[in-house]
């Protein structure tokens, strides 16, 4: 980078929430660049999609095309800047639902061409993965993401390489959170509910662990959820604290022990947790008691940055600029639901 200190705003649209923020960063060789967060806003659609049990994809977009406007100018005003202040636009291109990344893209897109201010598509992936980052950890480094869509074990040489040593091969964790929450009757977003009854439960039974001892770093959650549906059939008066906290213990077992095993396999120093399911508080605790009785540094995102946002977005392009990344042209990008890591 030429220029040390730049400024970005970054805008999230992947899934069901709207967001923007601008960081102001300072590059630091090949370092984490430093970061400053000026403004940072989330609209939530929660409350929308309650009504429905779950996030309906076209609601969404309408919801972002009504939103995103409002949450961008509040973003500049909060760091009482305006676009001629900002030297960068970063973007989530993917992966998510294509109508929500689609309003996100285009906005974008438009903002770049309209003002000349070069733009950079982000893998929301990638934001996640940097976003417990920003502290500066040592490699080499496992990191994991768990998110509603993602679960995968991440091996990271530096900042710039890495490589996915194993993903979910069916149901992600916290779909299958979400899924047991469902079949438990239990109020939207589920995730949350399923952790925060679990710990009231005291169940005398325990849930199978998925692929908890396969010789790979993949994972299975749709078996773990298949076995609540059929106990909850063959127990209907068990109580649903004791169901959640035993699924919970299974899933979080199985998290842990295979990012202990990869810690472990490729002599890594430190340990990472990211995603929507980081805000998991068993999740969060039982990854620094396992980091450290292994001596591994821990590190964790505040819980505002485990959720979808457009910090970490901002963040991932930050990394991409101190690799002398060269932004293309606007009208190159297309938001894409499956982009891949």
């Amino acid at each position: 980078m030429g220029q040390k200190t730049i400024k970005i705003l970054a805008i999230e649209t992947s899934c069901d929430e709207t967001a923007a923020a601008i960081l102001e960063v300072e590059f630091k060789g090949k370092n984490f660049p430093a970061i400053k967060t000026l403004s940072s806003v989330v609209k939530s659609q929660i409350p929308l999609h309650a009504k429905m049990g779950g996030v309906v994809p076209e609601t969404a977009a309408r919801a972002h095309v009504k939103n995103i406007l409002p949450v961008v100018e509040k973003t500049l005003l909060d760091a009482n800047l305006n676009l001629s202040n900002i030297d960068y636009i970063a973007v989530t291109q993917g992966p998510g639902l294509i109508p929500s990344l689609i309003i996100g893209v285009e906005f974008a897109k438009a903002l770049s061409l309209a003002t000349g201010i070069p733009i950079i598509p982000i893998n929301h992936m990638l934001g996640h993965l940097y976003s417990p980052l920003a502290e500066g950890a040592p490699f080499p480094h496992i990191a994991l993401i768990v998110s509603g869509g993602h679960t995968m074990l991440v091996l990271m040489k530096n900042l710039h390489n890495y490589k996915i040593l194993g993903q979910t091969v069916d149901d992600a964790a916290g779909e299958a959170f979400d899924k047991v929450a469902k079949l438990l009757k239990l109020p939207y977003p589920g995730g949350p509910e399923v952790s925060k009854l679990a710990e009231q439960g005291r169940p005398t039974f325990e849930f199978p662990r998925p692929m908890i001892n396969s010789k790979d770093y993949n994972f299975s959650f749709a078996g773990l959820k298949t076995a609540v549906l059929y106990f909850l059939r063959d127990h209907p008066k068990t109580k649903p604290a004791d169901i959640c906290k035993a699924f919970e213990d299974a899933a979080v077992d199985v998290l842990i022990t295979k990012t202990l095993r990869a810690a472990k396999q490729y002599k890594t120093k430190s340990v990472s947790l990211s995603g929507g399911v980081s805000a998991n508080k068993k999740l969060r605790q039982d990854l620094r008691d396992m980091c450290k009785q292994n001596n591994l540094d821990c590190f964790i995102p505040k819980r505002h940055l485990s959720t979808d946002n457009a910090e970490m977005i901002a963040m991932a392009a930050a990394v991409k600029l101190s690799q002398d990344y060269k932004p293309i042209k606007a009208n190159k990008i297309k938001a894409n639901p499956n982009l891949a890591l």
